[in-house]
């Protein structure tokens, strides 16, 4: 008996059409879309399925990767598809615990929508963020460390790729003492913005007071959050997790090292693109990666199990 986790992607995944199958397939999952609008005010299906820029926009792009992932969700649980954990990515973690039934879908499209616009509007001139190649985290940290100005590690990615996040300037200088160290190469990322760094804290702290309005419920299923990688308990404690995840690095190897040593063998990613599958293939090859995208890939993964 296969034990699955269940992981759900960040942002950065998104494109014009992700969940459009399973709005057209499945009554569960339009009605993911009818909550997603009715909570955000907005109409996701539109700007989910019909060319627009606002799509790739963080206070709108938040809300629609959401959609789209609890739309694939809904699918498999009415197939009887279960999980046995729970982990996802920035962004993703609220797809996790919604799966885990902790937050409900209406409460997690709201907050999203308010976490897209908090981190749209603390964006500041001069952020940036740069991937790393082929370098040991530690030595990255230490040169993170040693770099002036505001510069840390926001992403654990897998084995060999880690992201930086800060001052532009203070990025661009931890690249060129990275790449003095050995690593194969550093790369801008095209975001709008140092996420994931201590210059977003102030959007942690706004995101407290929309979280202080949902009421959390006990865990069906285990959930492991980005801030520690470990296993979260009991309810106590979640949201200032997700406050302060805004602002600091998300552990995502570590997070996958954690279930698979606990007997997980098979990962799902639950919505659009294959990045989390990448990442968990470069951290172990002994496990099974499997995603569900579109409907093609919904029946592969359902007559594989």
């Amino acid at each position: 008996m296969s034990k699955i986790a269940f992981v759900f992607p960040g942002q950065g995944a998104q494109y014009v059409g992700m969940g459009k199958d399973f709005y057209e397939t499945f009554s569960e999952c339009r009605e993911v879309f009818d909550v997603a609008s009715e909570a955000s005010g907005l109409d996701i299906a539109k700007i989910c399925f019909e060319e627009n820029e606002q799509i790739n926009q963080t206070e709108y792009t938040q809300i629609c990767m959401l959609a789209a992932e609890m739309a694939v969700l809904r699918a498999a649980e009415a197939k009887g598809l279960a999980s046995s954990v729970n982990a996802g990515l920035s962004l993703g973690e609220y797809g996790a615990l919604v799966a885990s039934k902790v937050m409900s879908l209406a409460d997690a499209c709201k907050v999203v929508r308010q976490r897209g616009i908090l981190m749209q509007e603390a964006v500041p001139t001069g952020g940036a963020m740069a991937a790393v190649l082929a370098m040991d985290a530690k030595k990255i940290e230490e040169i993170c460390k040693e770099t002036a100005g505001i510069v840390s590690i926001a992403n654990y990615n897998c084995p060999g790729q880690i992201v930086i996040t800060g001052e532009e300037a203070a990025v661009d200088a931890a690249c060129e003492a990275l790449k003095a160290a050995g690593a194969k190469r550093t790369l801008r990322l095209n975001v709008s913005g140092p996420f994931h760094s201590p210059m977003l804290s102030g959007a942690g702290e706004k995101l407290a007071e929309v979280l202080a309005e949902v009421e959390l419920t006990a865990f069906e299923t285990p959930y492991i959050t980005n801030v520690t990688a470990d296993y979260v308990k009991t309810t106590d404690g979640i949201k200032d997790l997700l406050c302060r995840q805004v602002s600091s690095s998300v552990r995502w190897q570590q997070s996958v090292e954690r279930m698979i040593a606990d007997g997980v063998d098979t990962f799902i990613e639950m919505g659009p693109g294959k990045t989390l599958s990448g990442f968990v293939r470069k951290i172990s090859r002994d496990v099974k990666m499997m995603n569900i995208e579109n409907m093609a890939d919904f029946e592969k993964v359902m007559s594989a199990l």
